[in-house]
């Protein structure tokens, strides 16, 4: 008897055996991993020596052999009180889970720590993605960790320093003229015709199980408590679905009284069709075709998780926010100079949102709001340049600088 139950279904709840499968044969759906929860022992006592990884949590993740975990310390990141930020925004318990310390500086090491492990346990002997470039890097490390071949599909307009970050690892690198979601098509042929393990495609069922510790962890760093309000950045939406679902799964286990939190779903201007849908009352994501925003992790412009973000928008009275390029620009510099860390575009986004929330009188000042931080700004140094002021210049005597110091 293994940890895992089943695969079900999201949409029709048809059960499946825990095979290759990442999307339901009946309904076209997306399946959902259930574990045996009855099985799960878990106490507050039990994580006082547990790994200070992800894995700390293995028994509610996909991996059923053990030998078969791919580690380089993914997870397990800081929660940080975020007292002078939340000065700035009116806010007395704002925390940052900030996520850019990860090995490869953005929570994608989490879902990708997870699918090549499952990629590893299936037996597979190549791996890949398609990334508009925090995942390449990821899958690339856990891969280059576990000595399989790896092929990186990612779009045309990806920052120079996120390719290099990925080359490092020695994958394949497939730069295909198109957008993000031309690349997810082509990665998505490719799986099949050469039997890939593409991590976010035929393995999603089992992938995304790896950014619900992001969940967990938040839980157990609030000492076994949700906090009121998550902002998460939004891509594809499988982040914030995650989330939900690994707090749910503590709920069900009894280790935590509620599982109800209220999410704002944060995108950038230019690619925000989950913002564009929750505002007309949609149930339907139209697709951006041309994404345009300095936000280049989020510029999914057909999110796979578009319609699982409204529902839970919806069902937990929560908001969903897009910000522009200035913003965003805005939002990095203002947790950079506030609280010392420093964020790729997608967390100026968050930010970003999480102001316009402010402005609008939608946040209470004493609530527990925990915003995601998902990626480092070194991956967007190019990007944000063009933004940031140039230098001051002097000759090198101390009366010239007088001049910029004071006396």
């Amino acid at each position: 008897m293994g940890r895992i139950s089943h695969l079900e279904c999201r949409e029709c709840h048809t059960q499946y055996p825990a095979e290759r499968l990442y999307f339901c044969p009946s309904c076209f759906a997306p399946l959902d991993v259930k574990y045996r929860y009855d099985g799960v022992r878990w106490t507050r006592s039990l994580f006082q020596n547990a790994p200070r990884s992800l894995w700390r949590y293995l028994d509610l993740l996909p991996i059923e052999d053990e030998s078969k975990v791919v580690d380089i310390g993914a997870g397990f990141t800081p929660l940080i009180k975020a007292t002078r930020l939340g000065q700035e925004l009116g806010l007395r318990n704002l925390y940052i889970k900030n996520d850019t310390v990860n090995p490869t500086f953005s929570f994608k090491d989490r879902p990708a720590a997870v699918g090549v492990s499952k990629a590893l346990e299936f037996g597979l002997k190549a791996v890949g993605c398609a990334s508009t470039g925090n995942l390449a890097a990821a899958t690339a490390a856990y891969a280059a960790r576990a000595g399989l071949r790896c092929y990186i599909f990612i779009p045309r307009e990806v920052e120079p320093e996120k390719i290099a970050h990925a080359q490092i690892y020695s994958p394949t690198i497939i730069q295909v003229n198109g957008s993000y979601d031309a690349a997810n098509r082509l990665a998505a042929q490719a799986a099949e015709a050469y039997d890939v393990g593409v991590v976010n495609i035929n393995l999603r069922t089992y992938y995304v199980e790896g950014s619900k510790t992001l969940g967990f962890e938040i839980a157990e760093q609030l000492g076994w408590q949700t906090p009121d309000h998550i902002v998460a950045p939004v891509g594809s939406g499988a982040l914030l679905h995650a989330v939900s679902k690994g707090l749910e799964e503590l709920e069900q286990i009894g280790l935590i009284g509620s599982s109800r939190v209220k999410f704002t779903a944060a995108q950038g201007e230019g690619c925000a069709p989950i913002v564009e849908a929750f505002r007309r009352g949609s149930d339907t994501v139209e697709p951006v075709e041309h994404p345009k925003t300095l936000a280049k992790s989020l510029a999914i412009g057909e999110p796979g998780d578009g319609i699982y973000v409204l529902r839970k928008l919806r069902e937990c009275g929560g908001y969903a926010e897009q910000v522009s390029d200035p913003e965003i620009v805005e939002g990095i510099r203002l947790l950079a100079k506030t609280e010392g860390i420093f964020s790729e575009p997608a967390g100026g986004v968050v930010i970003g949102a999480l102001k316009r929330l402010v402005e609008a009188g939608k946040v209470d000042s004493d609530e527990t709001i925990v915003c995601l931080i998902t990626g480092s700004g070194l991956k967007a140094t190019d990007s944000l340049i063009p933004y940031l002021p140039r230098p001051l210049t002097t000759e090198p005597e101390l009366g010239q600088v007088a001049q910029i110091i004071g006396r």
